[in-house]
């Protein structure tokens, strides 16, 4: 393994710890690794509840919460706008009975 794979190794465990709940790795120190995740899901939370603000008026006092659980095992992939990445917010959320699935009319007024 070249130096460069180890880097980027170290670097990919970084990330995972800081977005995506991993381990901390080696050598970083865990409290400032943990405080800096905080502040990254604050940041995403934030972005959320602003470009969606009917879901966090939906959820009142659970947006916070229920969107720090699903931040934490869906990572924004990369290639996502961040109002994809909240529609995939918005569907866990239906799944998981959080919020029930709006009605549809099958005939217009």
């Amino acid at each position: 393994m070249t130096a460069r794979d180890v880097l980027a190794a170290r670097q990919l465990a970084l990330v995972r710890a800081l977005l995506a709940g991993g381990p901390v790795p080696d050598g970083f120190d865990a409290n400032r690794v943990g405080v800096e995740a905080a502040a990254l899901r604050s940041k995403r939370r934030s972005i959320a509840s602003h470009l969606r603000p009917d879901l966090a008026d939906l959820l009142e006092d659970r947006f916070g919460p229920l969107f720090d659980t699903w931040a934490r095992d869906h990572p924004k992939p990369v290639e996502l706008s961040f109002r994809a990445d909240l529609d995939r917010f918005e569907t866990w959320l239906y799944d998981e009975g959080h919020l029930e699935r709006p009605r549809r009319r099958w005939f217009r007024r």
